[in-house]
């Protein structure tokens, strides 16, 4: 399935208790693409990206997973060749840091009961922390890390079972600036270390995005208003638009992004 899409929607609708959350959204998301979900608190990115992980449904539309429609398949199939990142992720136990990673594979929060992993997995994991840059943290209880470390792990987590495409929700959320741009960092290693994963990023953040992003999609309101390659949709009127805020938009060197206001210059 080389040619197969990683992820499409079409013409999506999601109405919950009354209220349309997405309304006619279409999106086609092949490998190594990296996208940015972008908008406005209530757009309707997690919803969005929820269907993408396949734990949520559509109302209306079709979400397809490497060709594989919701509702024609068990999602537990689906959710395999997806690597999803909760940066609130609900552990609460002192696991190491090397067992979170493990428990990638049995999709679990704890680690399982009796549960060993297959031959090979344990240096997969060891690799993945070297990644980034969590090696020499392997053996820490996982209640001690920082926020960023968290993040980090989690990434490596999501990455073990080999998913075809990498979903991120907010992954900077609570961060401060040097846990920040480790984390950017980490993600921009990924184009190098895997080619062909497809990465979708949720952010409220344009300074967030990584700059190896390569593709965006701007929400408001649970419609798109544009899509399509990343320097075509970023630019200060569209973003301006979506945000109802006009704003002056820059790109740095290093490919990252700069935005502030316009409102109340002369």
């Amino acid at each position: 399935m080389p040619h197969t899409p990683v992820l499409r929607t079409d013409r999506v609708d999601v109405v919950r208790d009354g209220r349309l959350l997405l309304d006619g959204v279409s999106l086609t998301v092949r490998r190594g693409e990296h996208w940015a979900l972008l908008g406005p608190n209530g757009a309707g990115k997690s919803t969005l990206l929820g269907l993408l992980g396949a734990v949520g449904h559509p109302t209306r539309g079709t979400v397809e997973i490497l060709g594989r429609a919701l509702g024609r398949v068990d999602v537990r199939e689906l959710r395999g060749l997806v690597g999803h990142v909760n940066p609130r992720h609900p552990l609460t136990s002192p696991l190491r840091v090397s067992e979170v990673v493990l428990t990638g594979l049995t999709g679990t929060v704890e680690r399982s009961p009796r549960w060993s992993p297959p031959p090979g997995q344990e240096a997969s994991a060891d690799k993945l922390l070297s990644l980034f840059g969590m090696s020499a943290r392997a053996d820490a209880r996982w209640p001690v890390l920082s926020q960023g470390e968290r993040g980090r792990v989690l990434i490596a987590r999501a990455l073990l079972p080999d998913p075809y495409v990498l979903l991120l929700d907010e992954p900077a959320t609570g961060l401060d600036l040097p846990g920040r741009e480790q984390l950017i960092d980490s993600l921009d290693g990924l184009r190098t270390a895997r080619p062909e994963l497809a990465t979708v990023i949720v952010t409220h953040h344009l300074e967030e995005l990584p700059s190896g992003t390569t593709h965006a999609v701007l929400l408001r309101a649970g419609r798109v208003l544009v899509r399509g390659p990343v320097d075509q949709v970023l630019t200060a009127e569209s973003v301006g638009a979506c945000f109802g805020l006009p704003v002056d938009l820059a790109r740095n060197a290093q490919g990252r992004w700069q935005v502030q206001s316009r409102q109340g210059r002369s």
